[in-house]
């Protein structure tokens, strides 16, 4: 019987110094936290990150940049990391902000085998005339800029628009966290946790996924299922005991 079920460091060991990776999450939901700790244990770093944000200072990916880990990050919404900020500004951290649903399809396309693909999203824009900061030089200018892409004209719904070329993305690995899996590898998210950990799985070559509930083959009802086996190569049960964190927690005031 296929058991792709593996310990928490073992999953993570071969992933070397420099490696590319997919990492799931929505906001802190979904975070793939016990793999992410994994890997800072073990001190692989020059990481690029692709990921819809990069945690919050101590959460998520948040514990990989504040040891210095990354070296780029891609992703659509870095607003809650104050030593994301301070790395990005002095020059020490890369960045490729892309539209989040742009970041979307450009995992969901690389998991595809689509190379690329035209959308409307960033016309107009830096996105895709170029000069969106990407690197500082640490004093305050811009040290590398992003390029201009490919921009044509379609007939789309009864006329012409413009949409810019983007490209897929594929990583060498990549890091999820489902609610339920077995060990063929097919997973279950549950609500915001599903936003981008079924993305990244599919974007990643090897894809390590770490789960609250481990069942034996045939547990699961097919059409609950969200990502089939055959995406993912190394499963980690972590439990549903494990430390799950928000960004900002709002509650109204008693009898209001």
């Amino acid at each position: 019987m296929i058991d792709k079920t593996v310990a928490s460091a073992e999953a993570v060991a071969d992933i070397p110094d420099g490696a590319s990776l997919a990492v799931g999450g929505f906001g802190l939901s979904g975070n793939p936290i016990v793999l992410i700790e994994a890997l800072l244990a073990q001190g692989t770093r020059d990481l690029s990150v692709v990921s819809n944000n990069c945690g919050v200072d101590d959460w998520g990916l948040g514990v990989l940049l504040r040891a210095r880990r990354i070296r780029k990050m891609t992703s659509s919404y870095v607003g809650e990391n104050k030593e994301f900020e301070r790395q990005f500004l002095s020059g020490e951290l890369e960045l490729e902000l892309t539209p989040q649903g742009t970041l979307a399809e450009k995992l969901r396309a690389g998991g595809a085998g689509i190379a690329a693909f035209y959308t409307q999203t960033g016309v107009g824009t830096q996105v895709a005339e170029g000069g969106l900061p990407r690197r500082y030089d640490g004093s305050g200018g811009v040290a590398v800029a992003s390029a201009p892409k490919d921009v044509r004209t379609f007939d789309v719904a009864g006329g012409a628009k413009e949409f810019v070329l983007e490209e897929a993305i594929t990583t060498d690995f990549a890091l999820v966290h489902a609610l339920r899996g077995d060990r063929h590898g097919n997973l279950v998210f549950t609500k915001a946790a599903r936003n981008f950990n079924p993305l990244a799985a599919m974007a990643g070559r090897i894809c390590i996924a770490q789960v609250e509930e481990l069942v034996e083959p045939g547990a699961l009802d097919p059409d609950a299922v969200h990502l089939p086996g055959v995406f993912v190569h190394r499963i980690v049960a972590v439990g549903s005991d494990i430390e799950k964190r928000i960004e900002r927690r709002t509650v109204a005031a008693e009898g209001k």
